[in-house]
């Protein structure tokens, strides 16, 4: 996958949702896995010509779980070539989840954490916008697991507005496969998520729960897709 095209589909959701103003300053959340890393990509170059001017940094949370070196490294020579400020914010997530807590369910606070970490750092390095990395795929399944674990049709946002941080959350990925982006990432260096829960979560069953429909119906998450961004397609009951 060339990166023309994920920046066409990528400028397209910006343009659709006004994520970018002129004199932002935008965060991206730099996990170092195949979707950050994709997205750094993306807007390091839409900022060479995106008619409305705007900074870029690069933030990655530190969760204490050990970050191999040599992975780390590659990720900061290609912030380099980007020109884009890398800053690595040290936490104790791990320590915090997995040995203090020892959460049999550790996602949500850990995602929680995450966030938090990220976000507190954007606003110290004068961000009002973070960017994360989420995907059209991760727009659907997302949305199968609010109605399957959460009892409520919902997902995410391609913009959330934090008026109490006076922060927005843009994901610019929305337009973008999984497979495009697994295809481009191939390219780039990757830094392999040392957490243990990796690969066990209620995200991993729907994801091949929906690989297995697939099988049947291949336009099942286009299907999905185009509902979800298409707020006229949706034909649910009025409330009472």
């Amino acid at each position: 996958m060339n990166l023309q095209k994920l920046l066409s589909k990528a400028r397209k959701a910006i343009d659709d949702y006004k994520m970018i103003s002129s004199g932002d300053k935008v965060a991206v959340g730099l996990s170092g896995g195949k979707d950050s890393v994709t997205l750094l990509c993306i807007m390091a170059a839409l900022k060479k010509f995106y008619p409305e001017k705007f900074d870029l940094v690069a933030i990655t949370v530190d969760m204490g779980l050990g970050l191999d070196e040599g992975e780390m490294s590659d990720i900061k020579k290609l912030c380099e070539r980007l020109e884009v400020p890398l800053y690595v914010e040290k936490t104790q997530i791990g320590e915090i989840v997995f040995d203090a807590r020892k959460e049999k369910n550790p996602c949500s606070l850990c995602a929680n954490m995450r966030r938090g970490a990220l976000n507190s750092t954007a606003k110290k390095l004068g961000c009002n916008k973070v960017a994360l990395g989420h995907h059209a795929d991760d727009l659907i399944e997302t949305f199968f697991l609010s109605l399957f674990y959460e009892a409520r049709v919902s997902t995410f946002s391609p913009v959330t507005v934090m008026e109490r941080q006076d922060l927005a959350v843009i994901r610019p990925m929305i337009y973008i496969r999984e497979k495009e982006v697994a295809g481009y990432a191939k390219q780039n260096p990757i830094l392999h998520n040392p957490c243990p829960a990796d690969k066990h979560t209620k995200r991993q069953y729907v994801k091949d729960k929906l690989r297995e429909m697939e099988r049947e119906n291949p336009k099942l998450r286009e299907n999905v897709l185009s509902a979800l961004t298409h707020p006229e397609r949706n034909n649910l009951f009025d409330k009472k």
